[in-house]
């Protein structure tokens, strides 16, 4: 089994900066992807960014140039630098990776959300 765990969620003011963190632990032989989505109450889930083992990323439009993933693949974690936060990036922001124990099969995996809330 697989899990990931986030932290660096909490409140912060229109205009300024958090930094999350996930880390993914248990039988891990690759890491093909990590990647943040998030849910706004009464919303879907949606993408933030994603990053490939390799290093491509990909932004939601609302978020580029503001949010930075970046990803450690020695400590098989994944980052986001959240810049210039503004209120409608208040959601429950989770971690997930396409994770194989072994090499034939890729399994999904979601971390349990952390809180990111920015007030005006």
């Amino acid at each position: 089994q697989v899990q990931l765990v986030e932290s660096g969620g909490g409140l912060v003011q229109a205009g300024g900066s958090l930094r999350l963190s996930c880390a993914a632990s248990g039988r891990i032989f690759s890491i093909d992807y990590m990647g943040w989505y998030r849910q706004a109450p009464g919303k879907q889930r949606e993408l933030v960014a994603t990053i490939a083992s390799g290093g491509t990323t990909n932004y939601e439009d609302s978020v580029k140039g503001r949010f930075t993933i970046s990803r450690d693949n020695a400590k098989n974690t994944v980052y986001l630098q959240m810049n210039s936060l503004k209120a409608e990036d208040t959601a429950v922001y989770y971690c997930k990776a396409g994770v194989r124990s072994n090499p034939q099969i890729q399994y999904t995996y979601w971390g349990q959300g952390t809180q990111v809330t920015v007030s005006s």
